[in-house]
C-alpha cells in the first residue's frame, strides 16, 4: 500500500519522525490516527506530495538509526514503557504547569493577552488524566499483562473515547494560549510556562498515539477511513 493511503497511525508508528511532520501540518495522528494521509491532507486543503516525500526521507533515515521500534515490542514492554515514559512524566509535568499558570495569571491578569482561565483548565485536565491513567493501571493494563488483551475490547473503547476528550482539552489549551505562543514582552515565568506546555502537548499526543495506534491496535483494530 502506498504511503498516502496508509493511516496516520500506521505511518506514525512505522516511521520515526512522522509525528513531527504531522504535528507541523496540524494532522491529528493520535485521536484521529485511523484516517489516511490522503484524507487528512484533503481535509486540511494541503498538497500531500511534499509530505509523502518527507516521510520517504524519514523512512530511509529511520532504517539506519538505533531508535527502539515500539511496533515490535511485546504488549508487556509497551505497557512498561507507557507507565514510565508517559504516566509518570505527566504526573510531574502538570502540577508545575498549574503553579506557573497561576503565577502568570496573578501577576499579569490585567493584560488582554494573559491566558485567563488556563490554570483552571490545566487543573481539570490533570484530574481527567489522572482518572484515565488510573483506569488503565487498575483495569486495562493488568488484563493485557495477564494475556487477556483479546477480551479488552470494552475498556479499550472507553480509553479511546477518553483520548478524544484529551484531544479536545489540548485544543482548548491552545486557544487559551494563542497557539502556545508567548507575547513578545512575556516574562521569564510566562515563557517557561509555554515551553512546558509545548512539551506536555507533544508528550500527551505521542502517549495517545502509542496507545491508540500501537498497543490498542493489537487487540481492537480501528478501521481506516
Amino acid at each position: 500500500m502506498e504511503l498516502i493511503d496508509q493511516s496516520l497511525g500506521q505511518l506514525a508508528r512505522r516511521i520515526s519522525g512522522a509525528t513531527r511532520v504531522f504535528d507541523a501540518h496540524h494532522f491529528d495522528f493520535c485521536c484521529g490516527g485511523n484516517q489516511s494521509l490522503r484524507s487528512a491532507a484533503a481535509a486540511a486543503g494541503v498538497d500531500p506530495a511534499p509530505i509523502v516525500l518527507e516521510l520517504q526521507s524519514l523512512q530511509c533515515r529511520s532504517a539506519q538509526d538505533g531508535e527502539r521500534d515500539w511496533d515490535q515490542a511485546t504488549p508487556t514492554e509497551l505497557v512498561d514503557h507507557i507507565l514510565t515514559r508517559f504516566h509518570a512524566v505527566h504526573r510531574e509535568q502538570l502540577p508545575e504547569l498549574i503553579r506557573l499558570a497561576r503565577k502568570v495569571e496573578q501577576v499579569h491578569g490585567e493584560r488582554t493577552d494573559c491566558p485567563a482561565g488556563l490554570a483552571e483548565h490545566l487543573s481539570a485536565m490533570a484530574q481527567e488524566l489522572e482518572s484515565h491513567m488510573r483506569k488503565e493501571e487498575d483495569v486495562l493494563f493488568p488484563m493485557i499483562a495477564r494475556g487477556h488483551g483479546a477480551m479488552a475490547g470494552a475498556p479499550i473503547t472507553v480509553m479511546r473515547m477518553e483520548h478524544d476528550d484529551h484531544g479536545v482539552a489540548l485544543r482548548r489549551m491552545e486557544e487559551l494560549t494563542d497557539g502556545i505562543t508567548a507575547p513578545r514582552a512575556a516574562c521569564t515565568t510566562w515563557r517557561a510556562l509555554y515551553a512546558g506546555l509545548r512539551t506536555f502537548r507533544q508528550d500527551l499526543m505521542v502517549h495517545i498515539h502509542t496507545e491508540n495506534n500501537i498497543l490498542f491496535e493489537r487487540f481492537a483494530p480501528a478501521a481506516v477511513h
